[in-house]
């Protein structure tokens, strides 16, 4: 299978915490569990069921335990059993972060080998 993501992709164990925007009801926090990301977006799993095409709000812990405060855009879905796999890009993702997300992959890289 041809691979058609423009970033690499590193699993990164945390979780998110997001809050729809495009909605008039008051904001639910929901956790959600992080498959994988990259500099482009995050493939992300939970229980809700969330629209594509839709923009949340999102704190996403990294490895070094800071914090990115940043939007995805959902872009796709998928459900299995009781669970929803996503995929999102980030919107407006400041260029420091990109390259903090990058710099995490080149190390993982390098200790992989």
């Amino acid at each position: 299978m041809e691979e058609k993501r423009r970033s690499p992709r590193s699993g990164l164990q945390a979780k998110l915490v997001i809050k729809r925007l495009d909605s008039t009801e008051s904001a639910v926090e929901v956790t959600i569990y992080v498959t994988d990301v990259s500099a482009g977006g995050v493939g992300f799993s939970c229980h809700e069921d969330l629209a594509v095409g839709s923009v949340y709000e999102v704190y996403l812990e990294i490895w070094t335990k800071e914090v990115i405060h940043t939007f995805l855009e959902i872009v796709r879905v998928s459900k299995k059993g009781d669970t929803y796999y996503y995929g999102s890009s980030f919107v407006g993702l400041p260029e420091l972060e990109v390259q903090r997300i990058t710099t995490y992959q080149t190390i993982e890289s390098f200790n992989k080998k």
